[in-house]
């Protein structure tokens, strides 16, 4: 993880969840359409970094026998040292920009992660949230329900916002019921469904 020397300077962070080529490009869950979803999450990296806010890049990234593996039907995905655990093309030149860190993950919840957990410990004076990327149903209601605890923990009064036109998952179609109920228990929690198309 990149070193950043003042992280109390940031009011605005965005987290970009799992926009690696093991769910975008090839793989066992990879899904071509979402990268629908990057021209807005661009948009939004942007707009964070011209307010001197912090972009996060999470990146889904396991060990060959990671125990995630097993209780999703032994779906070997992201390993380390793979191109599925590197972000997809369009957000590499993003992700070595000062205003930008990229943490690995091996679980479905990014405040899991030790170094993301070390990261918001830090972010003491952020205001605002984001929160785009993918899987919907899995990753990113995993990480948001969890950052929305953290702060409630440490009394940090903050809004988190989920972007709607800049989240998706694999096989949409199909899992319709999964999205839905994802949606509905991050409204329950406070977060804030936010779609701007």
């Amino acid at each position: 993880m990149k070193k950043i020397n003042n992280f109390k300077m940031y009011k605005k962070c965005l987290i970009v969840v799992d926009m690696v080529n093991g769910f975008v490009r090839e793989g066992v869950l990879h899904d071509n359409s979402i990268a629908n979803i990057i021209p807005t999450q661009i948009k939004l990296i942007k707009e964070t970094l011209a307010c001197d806010g912090l972009v996060i890049f999470i990146k889904d990234t396991h060990n060959k026998d990671s125990k995630e593996f097993k209780r999703f039907g032994n779906t070997h995905h992201c390993i380390k040292g793979t191109k599925e655990a590197d972000l997809v093309d369009e957000l590499i030149p993003y992700e070595g920009l000062v205003n930008t860190i990229s943490i690995e993950k091996n679980s479905t919840s990014f405040m899991e992660a030790p170094d993301f957990r070390k990261v918001v410990k830090n972010l003491d004076n952020v205001e605002e949230y984001g929160i785009c990327g993918c899987c919907t149903d899995i990753c990113v209601v995993n990480g948001a329900i969890g950052l929305a605890n953290y702060n409630d923990q440490w009394n940090r009064d903050v809004t988190i916002k989920a972007y709607k036109d800049a989240i998706a998952t694999y096989g949409e179609d199909a899992r319709e019921n999964y999205i839905d109920a994802a949606y509905l228990l991050m409204e329950q929690q406070g977060i804030q469904l936010v779609k701007r198309k």
